[in-house]
């Protein structure tokens, strides 16, 4: 499927007024994009579980109006309005006009909550961005008298999120969602991510996720500064190699329950992640002291206990600590009891596989 299949040919249904409400989780990569090409294409591709727990929730009320120019909207981010958000959107909404034509149509006022706190180190922009293209999804549908097939809605939902943030592509479905073509995984494309096409062993089942927040700042370098320094990386062409590779290896382990190679895997994808920032020009640290005590308590833990616990990262300071259910109860006391002092005010968020976007 091209780009083309996206612009809609004729858009049957009027209608005057409009809302649609969405909740749309973040994800977290096992094997991690990082490197990209306009329009917001891949270098690897990469594998995420969506999570249940965290996730966006946007309300977009939608008016109609005489034909305009530019997108018109407003944005209110838990209650109050957020005009320094309102660039990244304005830039998104552009790039997809092509896509969606009819959001000249339409004033838009954008409400949307997070069940995390903003800059947590969480996704937010994949979960917010995927909401966001899920409500136009639903106008869309609406105008063309609800002629869209589940599947094209997610499809091009994915694609048009990818437009927002990269990572959005991958919070449409779940519980695993690949994005970025890759020769092992049928239909996968780098336009839009697609569901894991494999059964999964039941250890990989309800999954968890136990996120320890760090730093819960700002990052100091945006991922997108970060995606282009790998432009001219010395290391770059390896590492999408080494990406591309890990995917065909994490793919036997999710499907053979080799949990041993799978904890190996996830744990390199992620501290290569950080090597490709620490080997950067300009080069750049975004793990903090306590990231590295965390990290190295989990190793500790898993050879003292015999756990299959294991760590990843995002491109922050935050450590996403994942594990099997069965280990639910001891890992958790082992987060309160050991790591938790590692937090910023001690918090850290209990999450685990989810299955993708949810109309409200």
């Amino acid at each position: 499927m091209g780009t083309q299949e996206f612009i809609p040919r004729s858009l049957q249904n009027s209608l005057e007024k409009a809302s649609f409400t969405w909740q749309t989780p973040s994800n977290i990569a096992l094997v991690k994009y990082w490197g990209k090409t306009d329009p917001q294409l891949p270098k690897n591709a990469s594998i995420s579980f969506a999570l249940s727990q965290s996730h966006t929730i946007t309300t977009i009320d939608f008016k109609k109006v005489d034909k305009v120019e530019t997108p018109t909207f407003e944005l209110f981010f838990e209650g109050k309005k957020k005009d320094d958000f309102k660039p990244k959107i304005a830039k998104f909404f552009e790039r997809i006009l092509e896509y969606c034509p009819y959001l000249l149509n339409y004033e838009m006022v954008i409400n949307s909550e997070n069940s995390f706190p903003h800059s947590s180190g969480i996704a937010s922009s994949a979960s917010g961005m995927s909401a966001i293209a899920m409500c136009l999804m639903n106008l869309e549908n609406e105008l063309s008298k609800s002629t869209l097939s589940d599947e094209f809605l997610n499809k091009k939902a994915s694609f048009l999120a990818r437009l927002g943030s990269g990572s959005a592509s991958r919070s449409i479905e779940g519980p695993l969602v690949v994005w970025g073509l890759h020769e092992e995984i049928e239909g996968s494309s780098d336009l839009y991510g697609v569901k894991f096409p494999f059964q999964v062993a039941s250890i990989f089942e309800n999954y968890q996720d136990t996120i320890l927040l760090v730093d819960k700042g700002e990052k100091q370098v945006s991922s997108t500064v970060g995606h282009n320094l790998m432009h001219n990386h010395p290391f770059a062409e390896q590492r999408f190699q080494q990406a591309n590779d890990n995917l065909s290896k994490i793919t036997r382990c999710l499907k053979e329950g080799n949990i041993d190679e799978f904890i190996s895997l996830v744990e390199s994808e992620a501290l290569s992640l950080h090597a490709m920032m620490l080997t950067s020009n300009p080069y750049f640290i975004l793990m903090k002291p306590n990231t590295l005590e965390i990290i190295n308590a989990i190793w500790n833990y898993r050879e003292e206990t015999g756990s299959k616990v294991c760590f990843t990262l995002d491109a922050g300071a935050n450590v996403h600590m994942l594990y099997p259910e069965n280990e639910k109860e001891s890992v958790l006391q082992f987060a309160e009891n050991q790591l938790s002092k590692y937090c910023q005010k001690n918090q850290y968020i209990c999450d685990s596989v989810g299955l993708g976007a949810k109309k409200l």
